[in-house]
Formats: structure tokens, C-alpha cells, sequence
């Protein structure tokens, strides 16, 4: 019978002829044979069963075989043993592997037909440890779910008592193994369900035995809290979440926040991966475990927690709103629209809350411009409502740790606790290329000086492998003693003190050099022979600028060559003409914002008395002040609003130009005249005499109102143009009183200083005045240079108040051998101006303009889009200009607050070898002193180590099976540049590869 059974399956019959003759042979199966023929049936048969060409040759040896069970039942017993049972899970049957599912299906099949036969309790027996053994080897989702099967009609085969937990534990882990690597549909609905199966397993198992279900819930929680980075659990747990009591929330989520055990590194990785369980196709109760989790949390004041998995989980949310906003626009039902309106206000509170990621916001600000936009007072009303969400914005600081460095390839810093300040003024003076390269090549082998730590700082910056780099040292070493740690402080104020210290330190080194028979400045270390030095400064002398002539003995710092310019202040008495001129050097000038920061029509000559000029000043409580605003009307907040009007907004020219306006000294500020011996109406000017290599501009956007008692944020628009002009006066021509000639500002200013320069004309002149205006004016012009300032980075605040908020800079790019990838030429600005441009340029500060073709192409192409960088703490992206210049149009909050601009190289000025002419322009990188590279090497040898102990010790981990939800191992020593707690601890909580799959 065996041999026409053979012959049938093997012909090439028909199917109808095939069934037939099936269907004689089962009969005849079913009579009385020998026992080799028995024993020769049951081999066919489950050789055509596992081994089956196709599905007609299994379905053959399933119908021989029940037959043949049904009929012989003691032969199909004694074959059908426990033996054979385990040589098949253990072994496989011919080249089938043991853990093929045909396996497992073919012991189901045969156990339904042996259930009434006592010899089936030996082979249930024998099943118990063997599925033990099969989930610790991590089968695959379709074993795993015939297994399901199996065990579910047989509960008789499912491990009791330890085993059963350690089961439950097991099979835990084996659904986080769990991956899908199929695109079809199809194929992801079957992978869909066979999790499926294997949860409702679980759930049954659970069900029988309550004693296993918290030793599971534990295993859960140690596999999502795992900080591992190699390790990547399945976001196919998120199928057991449906299956666990809701009764059980209380009691769980009290155990879980207030368990010692938990660190918050581990509690923070565990959130995000629930939050990312949300989007399991078949979740349920998700949602509200989440929830549970995070009232927890506030509950036992855990905020950091809280807040570190929002920012977490921003940047992987955000770039899915767009899509999400667009599918509630077009399905067109009611629940959809209602829903749309409460998403924006919850969109505008995120981006209120977490401002500071224009690159990530930029998108969704454009698809719901057209949406209703919640007010300020309703957005904050809606975070009040949430504990952690009414906490200081501080915490925003700390973004996801990356695990490797961005595409652009510079370094971050690490937020070290509210030191997004100092961060962003780091990045910045690193952007300052001459700056820089001045700074590394300085010969300070074995000295311990801020300034040495200020090398070491941007040596790790330029060559560290580290994403980002930790400046804990350097925190310690150049914080103001004023500056309490963990507090939010001003930038503006702490590169002040930071550049006058390096000054400082400079200057003591000299004073202690000066002794010795040959003295070299530190900051002229980077010529190999001083005395060379010397011999080109001499000559450079005939090509400089006048404001920029230098003795031959130059003794100015570092800080003084690259920041440093000088201003002189002068004040003439009205009634004597009597000047008198104070020179003052700088390293930032301070622009005021005009008064009640929105100007007035109508002329307007001079700066009145009381409106008090800002120059290099001080702050208050971490804030730089600017002149009160003045109006009894303005609102309590901390905030200034400005109404909308039809002028158009202020510019970086504008409010220089304000700054350098005549201030009149009269009444109660009027002037002690010492020729007239009293008290004098007097006109007070400021003008630049030497301009800096790099000019930072500082907006006074901090006001404290006196008398309401509360300091206010101006939030004015101000527009950033990518080059400015600076007026440079000749310090030898004398200064003349505006009274009797007239004020330079009062001649037409450009188009991008148009504004202020309607309300800076005085009143009309006749023609007599204006023709001796034009005849001074040609006389000054000729000791009055217009010096170019390309833009080079732009600081940021986020906020609405000095004492909170978050600082982040924006940088250009500059990859050119000479550190100039932008002259004046390549943006096309023409020298050759007319004469009333010409003439007003030379006087005022202006932006050149771009020629249209050129100003309409450059935002938009791909040479301008890595030309600019964001620095925002651990994270470095690419950006353009465009976002510069829009950035407070599109989010109120975040005002321009810090500017640096870089001189331009003029005509004539650049020397042989790519030095600039007056010596502070190096032609490229320098190379690593030998004690920077070692310290470099060193550090990348350390975390490459970190790295793999880091591996080592998370393999070695062995699985929890506590009673405590402790998490297996303890990762919680964060790496050297890592950002801790506050900044996310693992890797983003960007895990679930399995998710990126599952799109229905």
C-alpha cells in the first residue's frame, strides 16, 4: 500500500483521479494490516506531512494519517512516543530544522489524535520542558505563534509553578526579539497576527495563574528600560498592554514611580518607548497607561523626567504633524475639524513651552497658518494645567544625546545645567575663524590660564569624535563668581566678562614678561620671528585704513586685535562751543531700542536728554538693560509687545545709527560747562574711530519698568542684514558741534536704514543751510571711512523674560583656505554708489543691497544651505540665511540678541601667503601643538574604550526576575560628553525599528 500511496503522490494523475484513488487507499488503510505495514504508513505519512512538495501531498498524509490513528490506535501510539516527540523538537525530522513551524504543527495534529490515549500525559510531560527551552532561544514570530496554538488547545503543555513564571518571563523576551522586515501588506497583517496569538497566550496564562502576571509586567519594564544601545527592543510589546487589568494602575504605577531602584535614566527610556508603543497597529489601553505614567511621575516631582522625554520625543513626533495636519483637512468629518482646532492650540503651547527648534517648527507653522492661533494668556492657562509643564523652560536646554556626530560635522556642547549661555557664546566666538585659528596656534605648553583652557576647548571642538563635547572645566574656570550654577544667566553679560578677563590675563603676562631681556606677547605667537613681525607691521602702516593705523610697537592683546575698537565721546556746550572729548575703548557696543520702540511720524533732530545712551553697560540680575520705554500705558507684563503698524521693522543699521545719534544734555541733565562756569545746554556724539576685526552688537531687548516694578523682553522684529557698512572717523580731525553745522545723520540713508533716518532729520533748512551742509559734508567725507562687516553668527533668545528662557546661535559656515567664503564681491556690492548714497554711507551705518537677481537666488541654492549652522547645545544642523532673517516672524519668542559681524577684506589689504594686512588673517587651520593632539588622542582612545565596555557590559547582563521593577544592570554613569539626565540620558528613546515598517 505504501509503494501505490508513493506512486500516487509521485504521478501525474489529475486531481479528481488523485482523490479517488486517496479515497480507496484510506479505506483500505483502515482495514486490518501487518505491523510493517503500519509502521511503514505512519513513516510515509509524516514525511508527507513535513516533507510535502505542496499542499495537495500534506493534505494526503493528514487524511492517511487520521485514518490510519482512528483505526490502529495502539500502533499509532506506540509510534507516536515521547521519544520521537523530543527527537523532533530537538532535532528536526530529515533536513527540516527543529524550529521550522511544520514541526510544531505536526505534534498539534497528532496530540488531537492521541488526547483520549494515556501515554499522551508522558509526551505532555516532555512538551513542558521543552517549550521552556524553545522561547530561550528566541524563536521567530511564526514559530512563536504555532507554538501559541499549540499550547492553547493543550494547556496540559504549559510549565507550572517556577517554571511557569520563568516562562512567562521568557516568552516576554522573546516578543522583543521580535522584527519585521516585509513591506507588503499582506505580509505585515500575518506578522500582526501572529503577535497577536502570542499575547493572547500570555493573557490566558495570566488568566490561570495570577502569580505569573507581575513577574511578567517586571520582565516588560527591565526590557523598555534598558539603556543599552545596542539593544532595540520590539514595539511588538505594546501587545500585551491590552491584556493587563486596568485595575491594576494604581497600585503598579505607584510601585514603578516610587521604587528606589528606578533610575531616571532607566524611567525616562521606558516612557519613551510606551509613548512609541502608541503606534501598534492594534494598541489598546496604551494611551491610558501612559497617561497613568506621567501623573505619576508629577505626583512624586519628578519633572525632569517628564521634561526630558517631551524634548526627546519632539524631534521624532514633529516631522509627522504636517502629514497629520493635511489628513485632518481632507477626510472631511466633524470629529476631524474639532479635533484640527484642539491639535493647533496643543501645537502652539508645544512650541510656546519648547521654543528654540525653528529647523523642526519651521513646516508646521506653514500648515497651520491658516488655523485660529490661541492667545498667549489661553496658551498659558493650558500648561499651567500640567505640573511639569508650568516649570521653568530652563529644562528645554537639553536635547536628545546623538549618537553620533551630525552631518555637518561639528561638535556640539553638552547643556551642563542652564548653560545654554555660555554654549552658544563658545559656538560663536569658535565660528569667528581668525579668532580661532589665533587662538590654536598660541604657544601655551604647561601654563593653566583661561586662556590655554579657552585652546583646549576649541581643539576638542575641531577634532573630538564625541558628538558632543562636555566643557565642565571650562565652566569652572571662566563663570563670573556672580553667576549662581544651575541658574539661567545673559550671554551678552558672560562674553563680557569673558572677553575682559582673557584681556586681562594678557595684559598680566606682559606686565610679568616686560622684565625679561626679549618679550613676546602670547597673541603674536603665531609669527615664528618677532622681529619679523615687527618689520611687516612697520610697512603695513601705508596700506591700512586710518582708523586702523597702529604704532610699530604693537602691545595690544588678542582680544584687543580682534574685538577691540575705540570710540570717542564728545560733548559741546551750545552756547560757548566749547568741545570736550573723552576716548573709550569697546568690545561690544550696546544698541538701545528707540523710545516706546515703535518711532513716531514726524522730524525729529536729536536724542532728548532723558533717554540715556547705553554703551557697554552693565545688567541687572542677568539681564542687559535698555531705556525704559516711557510709555504709562505699557502692559505689566514681562513682555513688550509693539502694535502693528504699516512702518517697516527696525534694522541692525538702524539701531546703530541710534546709537550714534547727538544726544541733547538739557534740564535736569544739562551739562557743567567749565569755560561758562554753569550749567549748559549741550549736544553729546559718540563716533567710532577704530573699528574691530569683529564687531559684536549686543540689542538691549531686557527693560526693567520703574515703576511698575517688572523687567519686560522687547520683542521687536529687527532686521539682520548680511552686510553692514560702520562709519570710521579720522581721530585727527577735530569735532564740530551739530549747532553750527549739521548733523551728519541728517543726510538720506540707504533704503535698509530708510526708517530711522526719517525720524533723525531735523527740521527744514533753508538753502543757505543746506548748501553749508554739503560743503562740510565733502570736507568730512574725506576723513571718514565706511569699513564692510560681513555677518558671522547671530545669538538667540528664546523667551519672554532675561531671568528664564534659552539661548541658541546661529553660525556661517566658512570652509575657504583664507576663512573669507563671502567677500563683498560675491554678494555683488558696487562701490561705484551715487553721490547722495555715497555720501550718506560714509556717515551713517548702512546694508548694502543686493542686486535683486542675486538677493532672489542665494537663499534658495544648495551652496547657501550649508553655508549656515544652527548650535543648539548637543545639536549642530544645517540651515540657511533665510531662517536667520525670519526667525522672529515666525516665532515671536525668539529674538536676535548677540551679533557678530567680520570685517571685510578691502582692495589692496591682503598680502602675500593670505595674511591680511594688519596681521590678524590666517591663510588656514593651524597645525595641533603636540600637547593638544595628545590631549586630543587621548580623549577619542577614551571613548572609543566607553564605548565598547559599554557593549561588553550590556551583553553580559543577565535577565531580572525580581520582585522589584528594577531594570536589569544599571547604566546610569553617563559617558564624558553625554548629556545626563538633563539631556536624555540613552539614545532618544528611537528605538522599535519594527515600527518604521508597520504603515497602514
Amino acid at each position: 500500500m505504501d509503494k501505490i500511496l508513493e506512486g500516487l503522490v509521485s504521478s501525474n494523475h489529475s486531481v479528481p483521479v488523485k482523490k479517488a484513488i486517496v479515497k480507496k487507499v484510506v479505506e483500505a488503510a483502515e482495514r486490518a494490516v501487518t505491523e510493517d505495514q503500519c509502521q511503514a504508513l505512519f513513516t510515509l505519512t509524516t514525511r508527507l506531512i513535513l516533507l510535502g512538495e505542496d499542499a495537495f501531498q500534506k493534505q494526503i498524509g493528514s487524511q492517511v494519517l487520521d485514518a490510519y490513528a482512528r483505526y490502529h490506535r495502539p500502533e499509532f501510539e506506540r509510534f507516536f512516543s515521547k521519544d520521537f516527540v523530543l527527537s523532533l523538537l530537538q532535532q528536526g525530522y530529515g533536513q527540516l530544522d527543529r524550529k521550522d513551524p511544520a514541526i510544531v504543527e505536526y505534534i498539534h495534529c497528532c496530540l488531537r489524535l492521541l488526547i483520549s490515549c494515556p501515554s499522551v500525559l508522558e509526551i505532555f510531560s516532555v512538551i513542558q520542558v521543552e517549550v521552556l527551552r524553545m522561547v530561550c532561544e528566541r524563536p521567530d514570530p511564526a514559530f512563536c505563534a504555532r507554538l501559541s496554538t499549540l499550547l492553547s488547545d493543550f494547556v496540559q503543555c504549559i510549565p507550572r509553578d517556577k517554571s511557569g513564571v520563568l516562562f512567562c518571563q521568557q516568552l516576554v523576551r522573546t516578543i522583543s526579539s521580535f522584527h519585521c522586515f516585509a513591506s507588503q501588506e499582506q505580509e505585515l497583517r500575518e506578522y500582526v497576527g501572529q503577535v497577536t496569538k502570542v499575547s493572547a497566550l500570555l493573557q490566558n496564562i495570566w488568566k490561570a495563574d495570577p502569580a505569573t502576571l507581575l513577574p511578567s509586567l517586571q520582565e516588560v519594564f527591565a526590557i523598555i528600560a534598558s539603556t543599552d544601545p545596542s539593544f532595540d527592543p520590539s514595539i511588538a510589546l505594546a501587545s500585551l498592554v491590552q491584556h493587563i487589568p486596568v485595575q491594576m494602575i494604581t497600585v503598579l504605577i505607584k510601585s514603578l514611580t516610587t521604587d528606589q531602584n528606578v533610575r531616571d535614566a532607566n524611567m525616562t527610556k521606558a516612557l519613551c518607548r510606551m509613548i512609541d508603543w502608541l503606534s501598534w497597529p492594534l494598541a489598546q489601553h496604551v494611551d491610558t497607561w501612559v497617561i497613568a505614567l506621567l501623573k505619576g511621575l508629577a505626583a512624586v516631582q519628578k519633572f525632569t523626567i517628564l521634561i526630558d522625554v517631551t524634548l526627546l520625543k519632539i524631534e521624532l513626533v514633529v516631522p509627522h504633524v504636517v502629514d497629520l495636519v493635511q489628513s485632518l483637512r481632507t477626510d472631511g468629518l466633524p470629529t476631524s475639524k474639532a479635533f484640527l482646532l484642539q491639535f493647533t492650540e496643543l501645537i502652539h503651547c508645544m512650541m510656546y513651552q519648547y521654543s528654540g527648534f525653528p529647523d523642526l517648527y519651521d513646516n508646521i507653522l506653514e500648515a497651520i497658518k491658516d488655523l485660529p492661533k490661541s492667545a498667549e494668556e489661553k496658551i498659558k492657562l493650558v500648561l499651567n494645567q500640567s505640573a511639569w509643564t508650568s516649570q521653568s523652560n530652563s529644562f528645554a536646554s537639553g536635547l536628545l544625546k546623538q549618537a553620533g556626530k551630525s552631518e555637518t560635522g561639528k561638535t556640539g556642547l553638552v547643556n551642563l545645567g542652564n548653560t545654554c549661555y555660555m554654549n552658544s557664546i563658545i559656538q560663536t566666538l569658535f565660528m569667528a575663524t581668525d579668532f580661532r585659528r589665533h587662538v590654536l596656534s598660541l604657544h601655551l605648553n604647561g601654563s593653566n590660564t583661561l586662556m590655554k583652557k579657552l585652546q583646549l576647548l576649541f581643539a576638542f571642538l575641531a577634532h573630538t569624535q564625541r558628538a558632543a563635547y562636555a566643557p565642565r572645566n571650562f565652566l569652572e574656570a571662566s563663570r563670573p563668581p556672580w553667576f549662581n550654577m544651575g541658574s539661567q544667566q545673559d550671554c551678552s553679560e558672560y562674553l563680557r566678562f569673558l572677553l575682559d578677563r582673557l584681556h586681562e590675563e594678557e595684559k598680566t603676562l606682559q606686565a610679568l614678561d616686560s622684565a625679561k631681556p626679549k618679550a613676546v606677547s602670547p597673541a603674536d605667537t603665531s609669527s615664528k620671528d618677532s622681529a619679523t613681525t615687527s618689520a611687516q607691521e612697520d610697512n603695513e602702516q601705508t596700506i591700512l585704513p586710518l582708523a586702523e593705523a597702529k604704532p610699530g610697537d604693537d602691545t595690544r592683546t588678542l582680544i584687543e586685535k580682534m574685538f577691540g575698537g575705540k570710540l570717542i565721546t564728545s560733548i559741546c556746550c551750545t552756547l560757548c562751543n566749547c568741545i570736550s572729548e573723552k576716548e573709550e575703548p569697546f568690545t561690544d557696543l550696546s544698541l538701545a531700542f528707540c523710545p516706546g520702540t515703535t518711532l513716531q511720524d514726524g522730524p525729529q533732530t536729536q536724542r532728548q536728554s532723558e533717554e540715556p545712551k547705553a554703551l557697554c553697560q552693565g545688567s541687572v540680575n542677568g539681564g542687559s538693560e535698555a531705556p525704559e520705554p516711557g510709555s504709562a500705558k505699557a502692559p505689566a507684563s514681562n513682555a513688550h509687545f509693539v502694535p502693528v503698524t504699516n512702518e517697516p521693522p527696525l534694522s541692525v543699521p538702524d539701531l546703530v545709527n541710534y546709537f550714534l545719534a547727538p544726544e541733547i544734555l538739557d534740564g535736569d541733565n544739562a551739562y557743567f560747562c567749565e569755560k561758562c562756569s554753569s550749567l549748559q545746554r549741550a549736544e553729546k556724539t559718540i563716533k567710532v574711530v577704530s573699528a574691530p576685526e569683529y564687531l559684536i552688537l549686543t540689542l538691549l531687548r531686557f527693560s526693567y519698568d520703574a515703576k511698575c516694578h517688572v523687567r519686560r523682553k522687547i520683542l521687536d522684529n529687527v532686521t539682520i542684514p548680511p552686510l553692514i557698512r560702520l562709519p570710521v572717523h579720522d581721530p585727527s580731525i577735530p569735532t564740530q558741534c551739530s549747532s553750527s553745522t549739521s548733523s551728519p545723520l541728517q543726510v538720506d540713508s540707504p533704503e535698509s536704514s530708510e526708517n530711522l533716518a526719517k525720524k533723525l532729520k531735523s527740521s527744514q533748512h533753508d538753502e543757505e543751510e543746506e548748501k553749508a551742509r554739503i560743503d562740510g559734508a565733502e570736507e568730512m567725507s574725506r576723513a571718514i571711512q565706511s569699513v564692510p562687516y560681513v555677518l558671522s553668527s547671530v545669538v538667540i533668545h528664546s523667551g519672554i523674560s532675561s531671568e528664564s528662557g534659552h539661548y541658541y546661535s546661529y553660525g556661517r559656515n566658512i570652509n575657504g583656505t583664507d576663512g573669507a567664503q563671502h567677500p563683498d564681491n560675491q554678494y555683488g556690492i558696487k562701490e561705484d554708489l551715487g553721490n547722495a548714497q555715497a555720501e550718506s554711507s560714509l556717515y551713517t551705518c548702512s546694508a548694502p543691497s543686493l542686486p535683486r537677481e542675486q538677493s532672489e537666488t542665494l537663499p534658495n541654492s544648495s551652496q547657501e544651505a550649508k553655508d549656515w549652522l544652527l548650535f543648539n547645545d548637543s545639536r549642530v544642523t544645517f540651515t540657511s540665511f533665510q531662517s536667520v532673517q525670519n526667525i522672529t516672524n515666525r516665532f515671536p519668542k525668539d529674538t536676535a540678541y548677540v551679533l557678530m559681524y567680520r570685517k571685510q577684506e578691502l582692495p589692496g589689504q591682503s598680502l602675500n601667503g593670505g595674511l591680511m594686512a594688519n596681521g590678524m588673517r590666517l591663510s588656514a587651520e593651524p597645525p595641533l601643538q603636540k600637547e593638544l593632539l595628545d590631549a586630543i588622542i587621548k580623549d577619542n582612545k577614551l571613548y572609543l574604550q566607553e564605548q565598547e565596555l559599554s557593549a561588553r557590559t550590556q551583553a553580559l547582563q543577565a535577565p531580572s526576575s525580581s520582585c522589584s521593577f528594577r531594570p536589569n544592570g544599571s547604566d546610569d554613569n553617563n559617558p564624558p560628553g553625554s548629556c545626563g539626565p538633563s539631556g536624555g540620558g540613552g539614545g532618544g528613546g528611537g528605538g522599535f525599528n519594527t515600527i518604521s515598517r508597520l504603515v497602514f
